[in-house]
């Protein structure tokens, strides 16, 4: 069996992703994802210019694929770079499972849990608003929920200013002092609401100084989070030593990560207690695998990002992954089988399940995924950015 054809596929059904199909001789065929939200147009050219390496190649060699596709340009690495290895990475992994007849979990060691636990996002304009919405998530059985206040990016958010054209996004104003005010007095009161079982976590967005983040996170130790995620930008890891020390909060971070050189000294300090990678950007399952071995000496455990910029391909070889690790945590979930995805659904075919709080990988071959190239041409790219954030005063911030 060799590689015969790799396609790449930018699609809009309800926001871009970027999609790999690798066609082999015999017919059978892997899809894999690479979506990079603001950034699809650079990953499908870098996939593109990688995939004339793979043609003739033999798929089931995904081990020294990853290697060639990662060397082979002498300048590796990057978040673009990544995605790109990484939907190349995982539609070999579907054509392997294809090929064995197997769910790619299966080819990971097999089954470790019955089900993966998620968690879903609440938010609110008040603190009032939160609590219902986190018992909304409740009822439809999350027992672990992300909970913020105000806009994206949290009650910091001072204001917003419309887009200065159609297609660039407008900025929203974020200042720390409203924001560190609020957060401590929403866990009150939600544990106040609530009660001690449910699970309970947040996003502080990557927003603060050391100094702010220790202290926000020792003013949450009370209310016992599942995780504080983001505390900090993650290019300066010796700023966690700082936030470690003033607290006991278990923290989170890696969903901008792009390989195992960005967790190693943070495992090796177990400055962190939970790493949010995704296969898809840190360049396939391939990688992923071994990041997740890397932290399990660590006692550091997975929480996959998985918010609506990662669809139901990318979803489902961290669903596979997960399964099979031992040192598994939680994973962020968006129901592709909601309603508002019928388009995605039409294109792609069935999500991975979910129900009472699990998620479940397919256990039909491979990653159990699929990909209607002729629905996929019904919804051209429409170029798309990332939020701008600034300060009050015009300081350029970030999200």
């Amino acid at each position: 069996m060799k590689i015969a054809e790799v396609r790449v596929i930018l699609t809009c059904p309800t926001r871009n992703y970027l999609f790999v199909k690798i066609v082999a001789d015999n017919g059978l065929y892997g899809v894999g994802e690479g979506t990079l939200s603001g950034s699809e147009l650079a990953v499908a050219t870098a996939a593109q210019h990688a995939a004339e390496l793979l043609i003739g190649q033999d798929p089931l060699k995904t081990e020294d694929l990853w290697q060639l596709i990662y060397n082979w340009s002498y300048w590796r690495g990057g978040p673009v770079f990544m995605a790109a290895l990484g939907a190349i990475d995982t539609a070999l992994w579907d054509l392997k499972g294809k090929a064995a007849n197997m769910p790619v979990y299966q080819l990971l060691g097999g089954k470790s849990r019955d089900g993966v636990l998620t968690y879903g996002h609440a938010g609110g304009s008040s603190p009032e608003q939160v609590a219902d919405s986190v018992r909304s998530f409740q009822e439809r059985g999350y027992r672990v929920i992300r909970a913020q206040m105000g806009p994206y990016g949290g009650s910091g958010n001072v204001r917003s200013d419309p887009s200065p054209r159609p297609g660039v996004p407008g900025a929203s104003y974020f200042e720390p002092a409203p924001y560190l005010a609020e957060v401590p007095k929403l866990f009150e009161h939600l544990r106040k609401e609530l009660g001690g079982e449910v699970e309970l976590l947040h996003d502080v967005h990557e927003q603060l100084t050391p100094i702010q983040a220790a202290w926000l996170a020792k003013q949450l130790e009370p209310y016992r989070l599942f995780f504080l995620e983001d505390a900090l930008p993650p290019e300066h890891y010796e700023s966690f030593r700082v936030v470690r020390a003033a607290s006991t909060t278990p923290l989170a971070i890696g969903e901008i990560f792009t390989s195992k050189w960005d967790c190693i000294r943070l495992f090796q300090e177990q400055l962190i207690d939970y790493i949010r990678i995704k296969p898809i950007h840190v360049g396939g399952i391939t990688e992923a695998r071994k990041i997740m071995t890397l932290a399990e000496p660590a006692q550091i455990r997975s929480a996959f990002h998985g918010a609506a910029d990662i669809g139901p391909v990318g979803q489902a070889a961290s669903l596979h992954l997960q399964t099979a690790i031992h040192n598994f945590g939680v994973q962020e979930w968006i129901d592709f089988n909601a309603p508002g995805h019928e388009k995605l659904r039409d294109l792609i075919g069935e999500p991975c399940a979910w129900r009472d709080g699990y998620a479940y990988p397919h256990e039909k071959p491979g990653l159990g995924m699929d990909i209607d190239e002729n629905e996929a041409a019904k919804y051209p790219y429409k170029r798309a950015y990332m939020p701008i954030v600034r300060r009050s005063d015009g300081t350029m911030h970030r999200y």
